[in-house]
């Protein structure tokens, strides 16, 4: 990566995006120490301007930012982070520093927790229960989930078929892991289809 810190008195801006739903959390600047230290520790740092050193997100909160992926723009001069923050990211107690969590992308998030519950095999959760049954019951799941939904569509009340969708979209996840298949696989045959 070879990134132009010299355009801007050494700094370049960065903005920060959650590896899940790809919502901007935030902005902020690195130095080349900054960006070296981030690479190598997995662990977003800046350079504060108004602290005149290197700030590690999180460093008094705990809620830091774990690197999943580094991206330079065209230019050379702009770097894009995603990573999976801890908690909250801004200061004022919002999800982000550009407001509270948005729910386009969230589905990436709940697959993260489906997977966590199955492979942690959390013993209480309705999730990894299912998954144990075996794959016949998970598929018969999903079936009985989108013939609900469909009975819903014929009538009127908006919130029953959203919520047989909901359900339908989270017993879908839970076939996909126990297919071994993601979410990020069927969006990449959506995407060549839409080519």
């Amino acid at each position: 990566m070879n990134i132009n810190f010299n355009k801007s008195e050494g700094l370049v801006p960065v903005i920060i995006q959650d590896d899940r739903t790809l919502q901007v959390l935030m902005l902020g600047y690195m130095n080349e120490e900054a960006f070296e230290k981030t690479k190598n520790e997995g662990i977003v740092t800046f350079f504060s301007r108004s602290k005149n050193r290197l700030w590690t997100k999180g460093e008094e909160s705990g809620n830091f930012l774990t690197v999943k992926n580094i991206e330079i723009d065209c230019d050379n001069d702009t770097i894009l982070i995603r990573a999976v923050p801890k908690s909250v990211v801004c200061h004022t107690g919002s999800f982000g520093c550009f407001g509270d969590k948005n729910p386009k992308g969230f589905l990436y998030e709940l697959e993260e927790k489906i997977n966590q519950r199955i492979d942690e095999k959390v013993e209480d959760s309705y999730t990894y229960s299912l998954f144990q049954r075996g794959m016949n019951k998970v598929a018969q799941k999903v079936g009985e989930e989108a013939v609900e939904l469909v009975i819903e569509a014929k009538d009127n009340n908006d919130d029953l078929f959203k919520n047989e969708a909901a359900d339908l979209l989270y017993h879908y996840l839970i076939l996909l892991k126990a297919k071994n298949i993601s979410l990020e696989n069927i969006e990449e045959i959506l995407l060549n289809r839409n080519k």
